[in-house]
């Protein structure tokens, strides 16, 4: 067996889809294809919409596909204190600040991310604060109670990394505008991550980073809609000194009226695809993969 790991990690938020049968499907022929290994695990970080009959259900689409994987599964729920360790130590190293937005606005951030730059305001996908907080206003609004976020100021992270602003990563997929090969990060298109909130002590951004690391996995393969997201997981990277993988970003499958799938498309879930006659082999096809 090869060095090579990879991995899918869908949320259990709803019934897999299309657009997952095909990430799963490229992942899991990868690690065939390496003679390496292939990881799922459930990001369930969101435990105010993730079920568990969409966790059971994800067991039961990619087996009714024909994938195996290696067990026990990271659950990342189960694994909150290691999270909360590592954001202290940013915390120690400045890098992070409270923001005060309210419960909605930081939703709304949090729902439209991982998304492409140029869709935020001033052209950045998570927008900071017009000017930073002073102290004793912090302190106040610390002792009334008031809920916030820790976001990573990417200005405060690229002086942190001191000589280091110029990080790259092996891309050998290919971005949505054609990058391939060593890609530098593009923070000025990124802006001020959220990394926790109060009701969920992590974000997507923090807890991959750190999964990918722990477990060792090597090729992170995965869709387009997260590759401007790779900027923000390289500085994570960085920051706490964890291994880089190479990355494989692949196009995303759409219906025919040109739009990408998403769990909103219930006629396009797997569970009612298979309900309505489908069969493994029909949807391997259909994504591409002739096994």
């Amino acid at each position: 067996m090869s060095d090579f790991v990879t991995r899918f990690a869908p949320s259990p938020t709803g019934f897999l889809h299309l657009g997952h049968a095909y990430s799963a499907l490229t992942a899991w022929q990868a690690a065939q294809e390496a003679g390496g290994r292939f990881l799922l695990r459930i990001e369930d970080i969101d435990t105010t919409r993730c079920k568990p009959e969409f966790e059971a259900a994800i067991y039961e689409d990619l087996s009714w596909l024909g994938l195996s994987w290696e067990t026990p599964v990271r659950r990342q729920s189960e694994h909150f204190d290691d999270y909360r360790a590592e954001l202290d130590r940013l915390i120690a190293t400045g890098v992070i600040y409270r923001c005060f937005k309210t419960r909605k606005e930081v939703m709304d951030e949090i729902a439209r991310a991982p998304h492409h730059p140029g869709e935020g305001p001033d052209g950045v996908i998570y927008p900071g604060p017009a000017e930073k907080m002073s102290p004793e206003e912090e302190a106040n609004r610390i002792a009334a109670g008031e809920a916030f976020a820790w976001r990573l100021s990417m200005a405060a992270a690229i002086a942190a990394l001191g000589d280091q602003p110029g990080l790259t990563f092996t891309e050998e997929g290919e971005g949505p505008n054609g990058e391939t090969g060593t890609c530098a990060i593009q923070p000025d298109l990124i802006g001020d991550v959220i990394l926790a909130r109060k009701d969920i002590g992590t974000s997507y951004h923090l807890a991959v980073t750190l999964d990918d690391a722990l477990q060792g996995v090597t090729h992170v393969i995965r869709g387009q809609d997260l590759f401007f997201a790779t900027t923000i997981h390289r500085i994570i990277q960085a920051l706490l000194g964890l291994p880089v993988p190479i990355y494989r970003h692949h196009g995303l499958i759409s219906g025919e009226d040109g739009a990408r799938f998403t769990k909103r498309d219930k006629s396009q879930t797997l569970r009612a695809l298979r309900a309505n006659g489908s069969r493994p082999e029909d949807i391997r096809l259909q994504s591409g993969f002739n096994w």
